[in-house]
């Protein structure tokens, strides 16, 4: 069997064949050869990778459009071409299983569906996967809560095992992103890079039954923006399972959390407190911000087995006191809750009553347990959310996003990063570059952005280093940022100290029509526009070095003409010493307007285009 297979637009091109070694194939982007050789396979059982024969082949194409409740665009297109391999094992000729390719226009993926029967328990040990390059490449991967990993080279380094999503960039500057859709029932695998290979490596497993793996995906792009903006993840997932999905609204959202300690100018101090939590939601109801976010300790000290996440009030906080107050000033109320609360009481009873205050989503945190445990665990959650019509958000290391909130949209967003203020440590430029190439290809991602007090919020209870950065970079964040809920983590007094800079938070939407990176490089810096009705919003943010960069505006739409209004960092900005001074200025501009924006030393830029 030599089998050639083709996406839709010709571009991508995969040579499948069978050989005495089992199946293998090798991959074309535009003529050029990028993977040669291959090789495929499960490790079942206690005996090496199993012989296989092939026995059969179906090739089919599909195409349509759907409309994601949330997501990066307003409608994405699904479009591929698939090609199922049929296969047994040559020892027995039972056993039998497939491997399914799909090829996209933007990247192919390929999964495995092993025919067993409900009674059969069937190990799954690792696989043998390893993908051959025509030579080195360099590559970068997610990193939990720290600074990302890479530019790795290849050739300069001995075996490197690393967590997905990786990039990799081959000689001829084509881009892939190595990642998994559909990451449902088996933990998430991690890759080995070698000197001109990487292999694929999977924790062991049982399971009675079919087992159908998740899909290893590979997005592909001439740029790496090219690899944030694709919604190959998303079409690799199951449509919407959440037949009236009318409940799930994406938005802004305060936060308490960090504020806690902080001193207004009027005397006043923010607690973990009802009386607080109404000041939050005052601030909300007037500056267009839909949500407030009630984090750990609401219910008892965080990790006590005594903390009772269905207790309505303890000293100084009542829950049902406050979800009164945040329904007649139009404004949702988010509650914390860990796996200790949630295990201990109940996950389904905790849920309903949160449900039954009126809460409208659920922040869960340190989740325990293997990374299996905590991939079946994570679907239960959001299945049990959808049941009591609440959105979620993970945190504190989380599984990978992998697409599947197209099947759940409840699921709004993750900490699948080192979101700012957190892990006891800085948060530093370069993070922020890097983490909106690797960390948002994966899915949304909660990275806690809009930091108006860098200069003093260190000195507060929950913010346990200095936040190196610009004000108009944080401002520049909530644009570059794909996610569900955009969590606010500054007091309402310091968003108000600079309110001409929050008026542009104030001009955002809670959702966005388009998402795509319209500039950048990994390591240096970033642009992204999106659109919102008639008008768009375009963010850049850079690295430690300060830069000139130009923003063509060629995709606004011909003949109409825009109002820009540019928030930049002012000449002496700087992300160490100078963090809050910023300038405004206006301009008029079309589709033929070049905007020239000059970024400080780990600073940013933030244009909003409203139609004229």
């Amino acid at each position: 069997m030599d089998e050639p297979f083709s996406s839709p637009d010709g571009n991508h091109r995969l040579q499948i064949k069978e050989s005495e070694d089992g199946i293998s194939f090798s991959y074309r982007y535009n003529g050029v050869e990028v993977l040669n050789g291959t090789c495929l396979g499960l490790i079942i059982g206690d005996s090496l990778p199993a012989r296989t024969k092939f026995v059969g082949i179906d090739k089919s194409s599909f195409e349509e459009t759907w409309y994601p409740v949330i997501g990066k665009n307003k409608e994405v297109l699904n479009q591929y071409n698939e090609c199922t391999l049929h296969l047994q094992d040559s020892r027995t000729g039972t056993g039998s299983y497939d491997i399914i390719f799909r090829c996209y226009n933007d990247g192919f993926a390929y999964r495995y569906v092993l025919h067993n029967e409900p009674e059969n328990e069937i190990r799954i040990l690792g696989e043998q996967t390893k993908l051959s390059f025509t030579d080195n490449f360099t590559f970068w991967a997610y990193n939990r809560e720290h600074p990302n990993i890479g530019p790795l080279v290849s050739s300069d380094t001995s075996l490197v095992e690393v967590k997905i999503p990786m990039v990799v960039k081959t000689r001829n500057d084509l881009y892939l992103g190595i990642h998994e859709a559909a990451i449902l029932r088996y933990a998430p695998l991690t890759i080995k890079s070698g000197e001109r290979d990487i292999s694929f490596n999977v924790s062991e497993t049982s399971d009675g039954g079919p087992i159908t793996t998740s899909w290893r995906t590979f997005i592909v792009g001439d740029r790496p923006g090219d690899l944030v903006s694709s919604n190959l993840l998303q079409n690799l997932n199951e449509p919407c399972k959440i037949e009236d999905t009318s409940w799930i609204k994406p938005g802004k959202t305060l936060w308490d959390w960090r504020v806690w300690g902080y001193k207004a100018a009027d005397g006043y101090e923010y607690l973990l407190d009802t009386k607080t939590h109404k000041r939050f939601i005052d601030f909300a109801a007037k500056n267009n911000i839909q949500y407030l976010l009630i984090d750990a300790d609401w219910y008892g000290l965080e990790f006590s087995a005594d903390s009772d996440p269905t207790a309505a009030s303890r000293e100084g906080f009542n829950i049902e006191e406050c979800m009164a107050y945040a329904k007649a000033h139009n404004v949702g109320i988010i509650l914390y809750l860990n796996d200790v609360g949630a295990k201990k009481f109940g996950l389904e009873r905790v849920l309903k009553q949160f449900a039954d205050w009126g809460a409208v989503g659920v922040k869960y945190g340190f989740m325990k347990g293997t990374w299996e445990e905590k991939v079946r665990h994570t679907r239960e959650v959001v299945e049990i959310c959808a049941k009591y019509q609440l959105m979620v958000d993970f945190h504190d290391n989380p599984v990978p996003p992998s697409g599947d909130e197209r099947t759940y949209p409840n699921l709004v967003t993750r900490e699948f990063c080192h979101a700012q203020a957190d892990a006891k440590r800085s948060y530093f430029p370069e993070t922020a570059v890097s983490s909106a190439f690797i960390n948002m290809m994966a899915g949304p991602v909660d990275y806690t952005n809009g930091w108006f007090d860098l200069n003093n919020a260190h000195s507060r209870v929950r913010v346990f280093e200095e936040l190196p950065g610009t004000v108009t970079a944080e401002l520049a964040k909530l644009i570059v940022a794909q996610t569900g809920w955009m969590v606010l983590p500054d007091a309402p007094e310091e968003y108000l100290k600079k309110d001409d800079l929050f008026d542009c938070i104030r001009k955002m939407p809670v959702k966005f029509d388009s998402f795509k990176v319209l500039q950048g490089d990994i390591d240096s810096y970033i642009t992204v526009v999106r659109s919102a009705g008639d008008d768009w919003f375009i963010g850049s943010l850079t690295n430690r070095d300060g830069r000139q960069i130009e923003i063509d505006l060629s995709f606004l739409p011909q003949g109409e003409n825009f109002e820009a209004t540019v928030y930049s960092d002012d000449k002496d900005t700087h992300f160490l010493n100078q963090k809050e001074t910023y300038v405004i200025s206006n301009q008029k501009v079309n589709s033929d307007s070049i905007i020239k924006v000059k970024l400080a030393p780990g600073g940013g830029n933030a244009i909003y285009l409203k139609k004229i």
